[in-house]
């Protein structure tokens, strides 16, 4: 990596869309900011092909020195990716909430006092009908296209019987996309699951320095992947480490 400030790509899911763009545009050193389409990360398989295309693109700018990945872990989509050039940039997140929360210690500290917690975040809410009733009504319509009548009302019951393994609605935002509506909407949320309701405050500092450059990327909160290795799980607190990956062919 070059001595002076590198020049930045940013591959990013597109849940992070609003807080990605406060954040990194118009900082001299990003060049290239790209989104990639939310929820990838239920098809891990797909989420990794489409990040590997992405890193690939921005491996051949010649105006590119490091790829900052504005992602977590992800359902372990990050892994493997491989790359020849330029470093990947990444926080130790499991997933974006560690991103709203500025640490990985805060979102396990948390976890740890409310282990049924699903998250609510103005990408989230923006993006797809998270659990709540604008969830059902979806999903009604859905089902109506292919089942008759009297099966669509059984198949949004079990649809809903994940939502068994949670009892709490977490609003987390920060200030480039936090909206009081959404607040109410996750209120409205928590109201109809029967869970309780939090609003969780953002704290920013990890993903402005995510986009800050080489002076803000301890190795305690970022994991700078060089050249020819690889993501991997770690099974300790570091979240994630990189591994030396085998010469492509």
């Amino acid at each position: 990596m070059p001595q002076n400030s590198p020049r930045i790509a940013v591959i990013a899911c597109s849940v992070l869309e609003d807080e990605v763009g406060h954040f990194a545009r118009g900082l001299p050193h990003v060049k290239v900011i790209e989104y990639l389409p939310q929820l990838l990360h239920n098809e891990p398989v797909r989420l990794r092909a489409e990040l590997q295309a992405a890193v690939a693109r921005c491996e051949a700018n010649p105006a590119v020195d490091a790829i900052v990945l504005a992602y977590g872990l992800c359902s372990r989509g990050v892994e493997g990716l491989r790359h020849a050039r330029c470093p990947l940039v990444i926080a130790r997140a499991h997933d974006c909430v560690t991103l709203y929360l500025g640490s990985k210690e805060r979102y396990s500290e948390y976890l740890k006092k409310h282990p049924g917690t699903y998250w609510y975040s103005p990408g989230w809410i923006k993006a797809h009908a998270p659990p709540g009733p604008d969830r059902d009504a979806y999903l009604r319509e859905e089902y109506a296209k292919q089942f008759e009548p009297e099966d669509v009302e059984y198949l949004v019951e079990q649809e809903r019987l994940w939502t068994a393994h949670y009892d709490r609605a977490a609003y987390i935002g920060l200030g480039a996309g936090e909206k009081p509506e959404q607040v109410e909407y996750t209120k409205q949320c928590a109201a109809c699951l029967g869970w309780v309701f939090d609003h969780v405050r953002g704290d920013e500092s990890l993903m402005r320095d995510l986009f800050a450059g080489p002076d803000k990327w301890d190795a305690k909160r970022f994991l700078i992947v060089p050249p020819n290795h690889g993501i991997q799980l770690t099974a300790d607190d570091s979240v994630i480490k990189a591994v030396p990956l085998e010469e492509s062919k």
